[in-house]
């Protein structure tokens, strides 16, 4: 379990690097964001997870992102391609269908964690993935539901959180009916 946990350091690791190296060397490198419909805007959808546009952002993303990739290394028996899958499908969603904006941060795969985990508990119907969907439901069920709602004139990507749980859904729902995860 500790080796498991490795990866989920890493990862946050490497988003406050890129976030104390953005303030240091004044690069904006958030320009590397996600930008929808783009050519040079399609890097962001691998890239966006790590491009944060300040450290209060960064907190609010690195906290729940913890918790998540935790419970899903804890109770998902291949849980990094099916991160990797979220990320992708999520950005990749957003690029075909977002609004026109930079959009950067980690919180798609935020919401994209939220859903599967959810949507793997309610289709699996056993003890573990039942008991993570629950909590995962009274930790961030709030959180999923009015982060996906429209904020017209906001900076917040409503739309990468909407995109990221659509495809935390696909995945759940592919994942859970093919067995790849048991």
């Amino acid at each position: 379990m500790k080796k498991d946990a490795y990866p989920i350091v890493v990862l946050l690791l490497v988003m406050w690097l890129v976030r104390i190296v953005d303030v240091i060397i004044p690069a904006d490198l958030n320009h590397f964001g996600l930008q929808p419909r783009t050519l040079h805007g399609v890097f962001g959808v691998g890239l966006m997870p790590f491009l944060h546009a300040g450290f209060g952002h960064l907190i609010s993303n690195t906290i729940p992102l913890a918790i998540l990739l935790g419970l899903t290394v804890a109770s998902r028996h291949r849980a990094w391609p099916i991160i990797v899958t979220i990320v992708i499908g999520g950005g990749l969603l957003l690029w075909c269908f977002g609004r026109t904006a930079n959009h950067i941060g980690a919180s798609g795969l935020v919401f994209g964690l939220i859903a599967y985990l959810i949507t793997v508990g309610i289709r699996e119907k056993q003890f573990v993935s039942m008991g993570v969907a629950l909590l995962v439901g009274f930790l961030f069920g709030s959180t999923l539901i009015f982060g996906v709602i429209p904020s017209f004139g906001s900076t917040v990507s409503w739309d990468g959180h909407l995109f990221g749980a659509i495809s935390g859904i696909l995945v759940g729902i592919w994942t859970s009916r093919t067995g790849i995860q048991q």
